[in-house]
């Protein structure tokens, strides 16, 4: 009776003989990109008030008019598909969402995983999407820059502020990513000059794994800063916040 009970007991989803909180990572995983795809599919559909002024949401930028689908849906597909095939984000979400397992030591809801493969092959895609996103980084520094437009005049509004810190989270998350790691210094079979010293792709590849070790802060707060962004552009132009001129 009692190895009955035990056998039960371990059948669950989420055998573990943790005690502690390990849900609450995977949890809180799951509740912030949920929110984050639903706004912004929100906002691609309701196709309105990303624009005030000089300010551009950056979910619509570059601005695209003139075709059938709204512009977010023109644009959203390469940023989105950079961070859903980033090495980071795919432990976030598989152990998140897919349950992967969802933390060290629990079981998981999946009964076998067989790597990036059959649908999940697309993951290879990433090295190239980091090509496209590095493009987009430019249309977005533009946007900063032209933020600080006001009637013809040099100014600085708080939404200046906030496209530009957005542009830089941006950058620091894609030069943080492993494509970006490997293109400075990754095939190199020796890193130093014949005198003995560094080569100078060596010591930007030191630069950049300052960068990578902290790409996990740089992806979390560039994608909650995107989507705030979003949302002070959107309550900007709809009036119902007042964007504060500081010059």
């Amino acid at each position: 009776m009692q190895q009955t009970m035990s056998a039960a007991a371990t059948d669950s989803v989420f055998q573990t003989q943790r005690r502690d909180g390990w849900w609450i990572g995977p949890l809180f995983t799951a509740g912030l990109l949920l929110a984050f795809i639903f706004w912004a599919t929100f906002r691609a559909f309701e196709n309105g008030f990303y624009k005030w002024g000089e300010y551009l949401s950056p979910f619509f930028s570059p601005l695209i008019e003139g075709f059938l689908l709204p512009p977010a849906f023109l644009i959203l597909w390469a940023p989105a598909g950079f961070r859903v095939t980033c090495y980071y984000y795919r432990k976030a979400y598989y152990r998140s969402l897919f349950l992967t397992p969802p933390a060290c030591a629990v079981r998981g809801a999946q009964k076998s995983y067989k790597g990036e493969t059959f649908l999940l092959f697309f993951q290879n895609l990433h090295r190239y999407l980091f090509y496209v996103a590095f493009l987009f980084l430019v249309f977005l520094w533009h946007d900063a820059v032209v933020s600080y437009r006001f009637d013809g005049k040099f100014g600085v509004g708080v939404g200046s502020l906030v496209l530009t810190l957005n542009a830089a989270f941006l950058t620091l998350y894609t030069l943080s990513c492993h494509c970006w790691r490997h293109l400075v210094g990754g095939g190199m079979n020796c890193f130093v000059l014949p005198t003995g010293k560094p080569k100078l792709r060596y010591r930007l590849w030191q630069r950049v794994n300052f960068l990578n070790a902290r790409h996990m802060q740089f992806a979390w707060v560039s994608l909650i800063w995107v989507g705030f962004s979003d949302i002070y552009v959107r309550m900007v132009a709809m009036g119902s916040w007042r964007d504060l001129r500081i010059l």
